[in-house]
């Protein structure tokens, strides 16, 4: 049994079966749709974000936990005194990662580790599982920090958005950009870099054929990719997208798992539908 417990937020976009076989545990962070505020993931579905999204011409709100919520999350794991280690969402676009240590200070706990990911999605995902694989192998706290280190800079997460009004809804994405962007139809790839998202290569067409064109581009690092495991996340996309995506990246006979996942409420929220990533670690 390890002393080491895994958990992280919502924004990591890992499924309900990967949590279970991992037992990893999620802290949601909260959406506000109008003077509403759910918790992702539990009390509000992505498609009906969109819904709402599309009925009133906005984007939600998206907030960290309450340091209520997190204390009464790490609590159980404190009264066990097991090791904490927490992921969280890059501290430079939410302040989840603090929320965490006012909880650890106010249960007087020092053995809850806060993790900036700097980064989103299934980037922290990766780290997520790797951590948790090392717990499940007796790793110490310490040593698992230490790896994650030596990765962290590693992850490669970038997507394709079929439309950037989600983004500008959200304030992300200035309104000239958004209007050009939509007007000549271009699908921007959005890179993680150092915690921030930024604007990689663009693409023009249908989105089926784009990210298409996306995943080809990044042949030559996948084949360079450590072997172990490569996301592909999207925010509700064409199955048979997705599965072209898929037979691609098999088709390069390098990863032993092939992960398919749905962005959660958080993600989806900002980057709207028919959104797809494909994200791994660099060797």
């Amino acid at each position: 049994m390890s002393n080491v417990k895994i958990i992280a937020d919502s924004t990591c976009d890992l499924s309900p079966e990967l949590l279970e076989t991992y037992d990893i545990n999620i802290i949601p962070l909260m959406i506000s749709m109008g003077d509403i505020t759910k918790k992702d993931g539990i009390d509000v579905t992505t498609d009906e974000i969109y819904r709402w999204s599309d009925e009133t011409g906005q984007t939600p709100k998206t907030a960290a936990p309450t340091i209520g919520d997190a204390v009464a999350f790490i609590e159980p794991f404190v009264k066990e005194g097991l090791d904490i280690i927490f992921f969280g969402i890059s501290e430079a676009m939410s302040a989840t990662c603090n929320v965490l240590r006012l909880a650890a200070q106010n249960l007087d706990y020092d053995r809850l580790f806060v993790v900036d990911s700097k980064n989103l999605s299934t980037g922290i995902g990766l780290q997520v599982i790797r951590a948790a694989e090392m717990a499940k192998k007796g790793h110490t706290a310490e040593e698992i920090i230490k790896d994650n280190e030596e990765i962290k800079d590693k992850i490669r997460a970038s997507f394709v958005v079929d439309t950037l009004t989600f983004l500008h809804r959200g304030g992300r994405c200035s309104g000239l950009t958004t209007l050009l962007a939509n007007t000549l139809k271009l699908k921007p790839e959005i890179v993680v870099v150092d915690g921030k998202m930024d604007v990689g290569k663009k693409y023009r067409g249908n989105i089926k054929s784009v990210l298409l064109k996306y995943v080809q581009d990044r042949k030559e690092q996948l084949l360079a990719a450590d072997p172990q495991r490569v996301f592909i996340t999207h925010s509700g996309c064409d199955e048979s997208v997705i599965k072209e995506i898929k037979d691609f990246i098999e088709g390069l006979n390098r990863f032993k798992e092939i992960l398919i996942t749905r962005a959660g409420g958080v993600i989806s929220s900002h980057c709207g539908p028919n959104t797809l990533g494909v994200l791994y670690i660099s060797n």
